[in-house]
């Protein structure tokens, strides 16, 4: 069986799987693992479906496993929240020596963020490491390097997870800053010159097509601007129903512009699914229009990728190749000021390569330049002001200010913002302002911890008396972010 293949070989039973509704959430098919073969599971269900007592549900039951699907955490005892997160650790972790279903193989155990997500994440591993180096969990982040490492040789690249149906997408590049954090670890540079070819494999998987762009076109994830300019893009090259959202995806196209597939997808890239930031109304899912923005946050990350090249580089006495880097790197400095920079309302925004200008969208990827200390210190004060204006409320740091029902926009308040947030005004001594975001959304973090028993996968900021919510699923709890950036704030 070819894996890759594998979701549109039971296409038929799949999709007939999906608009039936058999599960209230529809990762559940996706994650399933085939008891027979392929082939005899087809023939059978063509077989039987007309038949007058078939039932889709026990059908599937009989000819998948689903052991696994869902990570519940029960604690008999209410532990301190940080005992409760180093048990954590342990019960998240996971092993895939051999392909199940979707499920791809890696050569390390890894840590999953908990919940229905029951896979390696590539930007939630990230955070999770934040988490492990406070545990002194070294070798586990040293498995996580291993394991993204493996998938960029195999690959060319991080899926978004790993898993088949996510063999199209990447999510934020964060690999060279995880080498970054196992070196702030154990202090041993060899690190990058052992991943070395890994970051050129990824930093080609980002700008894979440059070389036939004319000004004022884009290709896969790079953008070459009206001014002859290059900047890069989240994308996703499948225009069809993402498996893990099937019915939803196809309720929502329904009035929708003719790559709305392919649009959602592309959010998918950058972790904010979904979020008013990616709409052309600032309201609504069917005006999605992700294909036509270059991102602040990617851009930037981008920029530690190539400035990581240079080091690396430089490390091994390629002064060529370190030249060529801490070229790409300054330019893009460069166009990260240039296009990202909006002097009107004193923040960072999204750019619209259509329009030739930044989109209107607030939202907290704005931390970004300061996060990386890319910004000039006029430019992080006016950030900040509207980062505790806008965005800081009781319960944490909000991403967008606009309330849409979408996950990623008022009133929800994400890890890895938090930890952002607080890293940027540390970085440009706004210390207090530090201190509250992270007080802020500890304190929220507790309280939830303190009714519950669990650690969720996203807060409400606004009323810290509920649960958040919004989007496509339920709030998760688990939860492999926010156990890391707990633990690492509470550290800092």
């Amino acid at each position: 069986m070819n894996k890759q293949l594998y979701i549109k070989e039971i296409q038929t039973l799949f999709d007939d799987v999906q608009r039936s509704k058999v599960f209230e959430d529809q990762k559940m098919m996706t994650d399933a693992v085939p008891l027979f073969p392929i082939s005899l599971i087809n023939a059978k269900y063509e077989k039987e479906k007309n038949s007058e007592n078939f039932d889709l549900k026990d059908f599937v039951f009989s000819h998948f496993d689903f052991l696994g699907a869902k990570i519940s955490i029960q604690r008999e005892d209410h532990l301190p929240i940080e005992e409760h997160i180093e048990k954590l650790w342990d019960e998240l972790t996971r092993t895939a020596y051999e392909e199940k279903g979707t499920l791809l193989k890696l050569p390390k155990p890894y840590i999953v963020p908990g919940g229905r997500f029951n896979e390696f994440f590539y930007w939630d591993s990230y955070f999770i490491m934040l988490g492990l180096q406070v545990s002194g969990r070294v070798e586990m982040m040293e498995n996580i390097i291993e394991n993204c490492s493996y998938l960029i040789q195999t690959v060319g690249f991080v899926p978004n997870a790993s898993r088949t149906h996510f063999l199209s997408r990447s999510q934020p590049p964060y690999f060279s800053l995880m080498l970054d954090l196992l070196f702030e670890t154990k202090k041993d540079e060899a690190i990058y010159i052992k991943y070395y070819d890994t970051l050129k494999k990824e930093y080609a998987f980002w700008m894979n097509g440059i070389e036939h762009l004319e000004n004022a076109s884009n290709i896969n994830r790079v953008v070459k601007t009206i001014n002859g300019d290059i900047l890069n893009r989240y994308y996703d090259a499948e225009n069809e129903p993402r498996p893990e959202s099937y019915l939803i995806d196809i309720e929502d196209s329904e009035n929708a512009g003719e790559e709305f597939y392919r649009n959602i997808r592309s959010a998918c890239e950058s972790g904010w699914d979904f979020s008013s930031r990616w709409f052309a109304d600032g309201e609504n899912i069917q005006t999605i229009e992700t294909l036509n923005l270059a991102e602040v946050d990617l851009n930037c990350l981008l920029w530690h990728l190539e400035k990581t090249l240079a080091k690396s580089s430089a490390l091994q006495n390629l002064s060529e190749k370190e030249n060529y880097f801490k070229e790409r790197a300054a330019g893009r400095r460069q166009m990260i000021d240039k296009y990202f920079w909006d002097e009107k309302s004193g923040t960072y925004k999204d750019y619209h390569t259509k329009k030739n200008t930044t989109t209107p969208s607030e939202h907290i990827a704005a931390l970004y330049p300061l996060f990386l200390k890319l910004a000039s210190g006029e430019q992080a004060k006016s950030v900040a002001k509207i980062i505790e204006e806008k965005f800081l409320y009781q319960g944490g740091l909000v991403t967008t200010t606009k309330k849409t029902g979408q996950q990623w926009d008022l009133p929800n308040a994400w890890a890895p913002y938090q930890w952002l947030g607080f890293k940027a005004m540390k970085n440009y001594g706004f210390d207090e302002l530090a201190e509250k975001i992270k007080n802020n959304w500890c304190a929220n973090v507790e309280r939830v911890y303190n009714n519950t028993g669990k650690l969720m996968e996203k807060y409400n900021a606004l009323d810290i008396e509920t649960v958040a919510g919004g989007g496509e699923y339920p709030n998760q709890d688990g939860f492999g972010w926010t156990n890391g950036i707990y633990l690492t704030l509470k550290n800092n």
